[in-house]
């Protein structure tokens, strides 16, 4: 068993969102449906033999997801990220996880439940953290540019800058490391 289970509130949705998100990613299955008792449909209002939880497996990750009423709404404060090795997975995810929900910056979007993802490519955080800080920002310019994120756009921002020549004269740029503009 794993130590730590995200635990998901859902209206009265769970069993469709488990299952969708179970058909959306390879290596997954619904674990256990658990329902509402008599006693506890009558204190939480909701009709006996309902399903109260669905516990499943996203690619060996386990969550649950609880119908609980309206009571609380997913915020993007919390988001789950799929790491993406092509393009291809990240048009699969982005167009699946985003019908019926909401696009929005950086490979970030809403699904259909409220719930947020951020879709990127593998090679996303190793560039945002290279020891070169100049490809580092080019990459996060390109990235603060795109919804869904293009792995090509992406690479093509990572690669040093062809030798333009530098309205700063050399000197200038070696004494405060400039790179050519």
């Amino acid at each position: 068993m794993q130590k730590i289970t995200p635990f998901l509130w859902f209206d009265d949705q769970a069993e469709e969102a488990a299952r969708f998100y179970t058909m959306l990613f390879p290596k997954s299955k619904i674990l256990n449906v658990t329902h509402y008792s008599e006693e506890a449909a009558e204190k939480s209002g909701r009709p006996p033999g309902s399903i109260l939880t669905v516990e499943f497996e996203l690619e060996g990750q386990r969550f649950v997801a609880l119908n609980g009423g309206p009571h609380f709404k997913f915020t993007e404060a919390v988001s789950f990220v799929v790491n993406c090795k092509t393009q291809a997975e990240v048009d699969k995810f982005w167009k699946k996880l985003s019908a019926g929900g909401k696009e929005s910056q950086c490979g970030w979007l809403k699904d259909r439940y409220g719930l947020s993802w951020q879709i990127v490519p593998t090679m996303l955080g190793e560039w945002l953290s290279d020891k070169d800080a100049a490809k580092a920002r080019r990459v996060l310019v390109a990235l603060l540019q795109m919804k869904k994120l293009d792995i090509n756009v992406l690479k093509q921002a990572a690669r040093p800058p062809r030798n333009r020549p530098s309205k700063t004269p050399k000197r200038l740029r070696r004494q405060f490391a400039m790179e050519p503009i």
